[in-house]
């Protein structure tokens, strides 16, 4: 069985993939830049141990992390496991998918593994907006290659930097209101992370569109507020939580084939 695990800043997902490439279970834990090896090993036992899986069944894995330090634990942490190197997915490396930027190595682990998933699934032109610590906006154009895309700050962190500052609203719960015209504090501040975050995506992929020459170009979302932005628009083709964890499989596949 194949183990991917998607390090984000915030948090980390991890998918456990079978033989046939069906995602027979996920998990999404917090992000903890100071855990080591040995910790990271005792929470996959831990999670594999509650549902009543074996995880001697994982053959192999794949990690895409934005976290240096974590990315050299979990690579430690299944070396010791697989008795073998894990995929690690790397900026500027080759995966298939023209990065067509004048640096590829700018290219972020988790963006290209989402690119070349969206890709595969939806064909191309394919927009994929990820909502994370940041969203990510990434472009995959007509051609198949990778064009680059837009970041701003996720929701949670803008409604973080909100809550920080005024106390009062800290305990108002992040989901979509019914429309746009907030009659109390609560249904404003919604409207404003939520609403606004689907406006901020709307208005972003139209302008992409526009520039890619693509006006039917294929939108889709994903990450952990991605159901909660979708209930405020109508942008999405396809709500697919699980395409980071796809794409990093996908990569594993094709080094794994080339070896």
């Amino acid at each position: 069985m194949f183990l991917a695990i998607d390090v984000g800043n915030t948090q980390s997902t991890l998918g456990l993939f079978d033989e046939d490439g069906r995602l027979v279970r996920g998990w999404r834990m917090s992000t903890n830049a100071t855990d080591t090896s040995d910790m990271l090993h005792s929470r996959l036992w831990g999670y594999f141990g509650k549902d009543g899986l074996d995880l001697a069944a994982v053959t192999d894995a794949g990690v895409a992390s934005v976290v240096p330090a974590l990315e050299r634990a979990w690579r430690r942490c299944l070396e010791t496991h697989l008795g073998h190197d894990p995929l690690v997915v790397s900026a500027g490396r080759d995966y298939g998918m023209e990065v067509a930027m004048p640096d590829p190595r700018q290219v972020g682990a988790d963006r290209i593994a989402n690119a070349i998933a969206a890709r595969s699934t939806y064909g191309a032109p394919v927009i994929v907006v990820d909502f994370g610590t940041a969203t990510n906006i990434d472009v995959v154009d007509a051609t198949g290659a990778y064009r680059g895309g837009a970041i701003s700050p996720g929701l949670m962190l803008s409604a973080n930097a909100l809550f920080s500052r005024a106390a009062k609203l800290a305990s108002i719960p992040v989901e979509a209101p019914g429309r746009a015209l907030g009659d109390s504090t609560e249904a404003a501040l919604q409207s404003g992370l939520v609403i606004g975050a689907a406006a901020q995506a709307e208005g972003l992929v139209a302008r992409i569109r526009a520039e890619l020459g693509a006006p039917g170009a294929t939108v889709v979302g994903t990450g952990g507020l991605a159901r909660t932005v979708a209930r405020a628009t109508d942008l999405f083709d396809a709500i697919d939580p699980d395409l980071t964890l796809r794409g990093i499989r996908e990569i594993w596949l094709r080094e794994r084939d080339r070896a």
